[in-house]
């Protein structure tokens, strides 16, 4: 692995140069970002997958919803369509991704959209019967062409760890710098337990700037969901699972598991992984291997856990039925932030009261 980053470097340096290049079009304004009249908030990172975006999207539908019409908009990862799409209840994950789809299942009154150009589902969104108050957009650190008005980019916590290089020798879609267009950083996926010696040591490393204000947020993994009869059967009989008690086959097919599979670690008897790619498509072969590793567990406590985003795939998905009779779960997860929630809600709602208030010609 690493000799095949080792040559794969000059073609980082290449990827590097070229996405600096572009970026520095979009500073100099020959290309041009599009502004709205509207709240848009941007959430995304510099690296490839794995940051979190889409549980802070979630925690920011949450926040938002309860006074406001809130729209997002996400490129619909590995979708099977093209174009601007609505996601309704009805719309499956070839139609519209996974996690577009989670959005929706989670919160039925927004309006969730997918489209590969963000400027044009904007202004279709501007058009449509029921305009939002808010637009988030999923994914979009990059995508310059719309200028939002407060821009959230999420570090992980263990990036910050080790250097890193450009794509594909790397992780990183663009250099350290472009982290300099943010209005708000988040170092994600901390410790719950976060010392202020190593808060100020990583405020070092980040090193924000003036307009800039760095918040520190970490994974908070709710109760287990049953996905089978024979899950549901056990949260009957038990109310609820003590983990510490279980034997775990964890399989996944998201960006880094490396964050639940230690937590799972650290409170059950035992965990053995099978991992696949990010949204991967399982197939009956998969899940069979899957269910041929959770057998060969030497235990009578043992269960398969996946995540909420597989298992979003997975009700779509007619191989579920070689896990027939196993007891499958999957875990939600939710963003919690250090002390600094309130402040990071407050310069949320502040921005989108202010921009709407400005935004709106008076009668």
């Amino acid at each position: 692995m690493l000799l095949l980053r080792i040559l794969l470097l000059p073609i980082s340096f290449l990827y590097g140069r070229i996405v600096a290049f572009r970026n520095k079009l979009f500073d100099w304004k020959i290309l041009k970002s599009e502004q709205f009249d509207i709240p848009v908030i941007s959430v995304g990172n510099i690296t490839v997958g794995g940051t979190g975006k889409s549980p802070q999207v979630h925690y920011l539908m949450d926040l938002l919803r309860k006074q406001y019409k809130v729209a997002t908009v996400s490129r619909g990862y590995k979708r099977k369509t093209k174009g601007f799409v609505e996601v309704t209840a009805q719309s499956t994950v070839d139609e519209v991704g996974d996690e577009p789809k989670q959005f929706k299942l989670n919160f039925p009154d927004a309006t969730v959209t997918v489209s590969e150009k963000r400027a044009e589902a904007i202004h279709l969104l501007l058009k449509s019967s029921t305009v939002p108050d808010v637009i988030l957009l999923d994914d979009a650190f990059q995508h310059r062409w719309v200028k939002a008005g407060l821009s959230i980019l999420l570090i992980d916590y263990n990036y910050l760890q080790e250097p890193d290089y450009m794509i594909p020798s790397g992780t990183m879609r663009e250099s350290k710098n472009g982290q300099d267009r943010a209005n708000i950083i988040i170092v994600t996926k901390s410790p719950k337990i976060l010392s202020p010696m190593e808060k100020r040591r990583f405020i070092e490393v980040v090193a924000p700037q003036q307009h800039q204000i760095l918040y520190f947020s970490y994974i908070h993994y709710h109760r287990l969901k049953a996905m089978t009869p024979a899950a549901e059967k056990i949260l009957q009989e038990m109310g609820e699972i003590r983990l510490s008690e279980y034997k775990i086959l964890l399989f996944t097919g998201i960006a880094n598991s490396a964050p639940l599979l230690a937590h799972l670690s650290d409170i059950c008897r035992e965990v053995k992984e099978v991992k696949f790619a990010d949204h991967y498509n399982f197939t009956v072969e998969d899940l069979q291997f899957a269910a041929a590793g959770y057998r060969n567990i030497l235990s009578n406590k043992k269960i398969l856990i996946t995540t909420e985003k597989d298992a979003v795939r997975l009700f779509e998905n007619p191989a579920i039925e070689a896990m027939a009779g196993l007891p499958l779960f999957y875990l939600p997860i939710e963003i919690k932030f250090h002390e600094e929630s309130a402040s990071f809600n407050e310069q949320v709602l502040d921005y989108v009261q202010h921009h709407r208030n400005s935004s709106v010609s008076p009668s």
